[in-house]
């Protein structure tokens, strides 16, 4: 699943090849991702400008001359800017056609999702916390909003209620850095260690970001190219291997049905 990293490199793909430019025709092979897409999209963004992109959360933000095109990738979606000659590829749901190129959103268990917002006021960004990556997620943040917390420290940092982004993998990483078993419940963690993981959750991302995001299965960028961070994950996907840290192995375990890996001797 693409996670933030993920998503901020497409985001910056897509800013650098169609900022300023026109949406000349909307095509929309198959409506039907986690919510259908609304027919009257193409009446609402053709011939508008794209002036700008944001991201809130894991959702890609056209911000257009009247309201805004938002995206979701979900599980397995990707979006790649082509020369308009192109042939049309399975999967390929939803078209935005350019003087010279076409943006394509290719999801092929399609839970992604494609909205046209009036304003920003909707209720898919309204329940989302705040960004790693911006001040709001300051030094005690996480300390303070785990008092009541009884759900294992890895839970509460992949709450996109909480924080948003900081998926499975990058969870995984971040608190192996920080030498916190996964297990441990979040209210039972010191303050000083959470200062100390939400550093480290802010490295982990930036490295990612830096890196163009990590490649397991479906991940590419925008031009099609992999991200690399891959080869810099510590724990992620090692099961059984040596860890980077000391001479033990590397556990997986099973969290809220999501693949936990860690060092349970230097984690604790």
């Amino acid at each position: 699943m693409p996670e933030l990293p993920e998503v901020e490199t497409t985001k910056n793909g897509l800013e650098k090849l169609l900022t300023k430019k026109i949406i000349t025709k909307v095509e929309i092979c198959n409506p039907n991702l986690r919510w259908k897409i609304d027919g009257s999209i193409k009446y609402n963004i053709n011939n508008q400008t794209i002036r700008s992109f944001s991201r809130r959360g894991k959702y890609i933000l056209f911000n257009l001359e009247r309201g805004h095109l938002m995206m979701h990738l979900g599980m397995s979606g990707k979006i790649n800017v082509v020369n308009s000659h192109e042939p049309i590829k399975k999967h390929d749901h939803f078209l935005l056609y350019f003087d010279d190129q076409v943006m394509r959103f290719n999801d092929p268990r399609r839970f992604g999702s494609i909205f046209y917002l009036d304003n920003l006021n909707h209720k898919l960004l309204n329940s989302l916390g705040v960004e790693p990556l911006e001040d709001s997620f300051h030094k005690n943040y996480l300390f303070e909003n785990s008092r009541n917390k009884t759900q294992n420290v890895k839970a509460l940092i992949m709450d996109s209620k909480v924080v948003v982004g900081v998926g499975n993998i990058y969870a995984c990483e971040s608190l192996f850095k920080t030498g916190i078993n996964p297990k441990t419940k979040a209210n039972k963690i010191s303050k000083q260690r959470y200062i100390a993981l939400t550093e480290n959750i802010k490295k982990v991302l930036t490295r990612a970001i830096k890196a163009g995001g990590t490649t397991l299965q479906d991940f590419a960028k925008v031009d099609g190219k992999p991200g690399y961070f891959s080869q810099e994950l510590s724990v992620y996907g090692r099961e059984n291997e040596h860890c980077l840290n000391c001479n033990g192995k590397i556990k997986r375990i099973l969290q809220n049905q999501r693949s936990t890996f860690y060092c349970p001797k230097c984690q604790n």
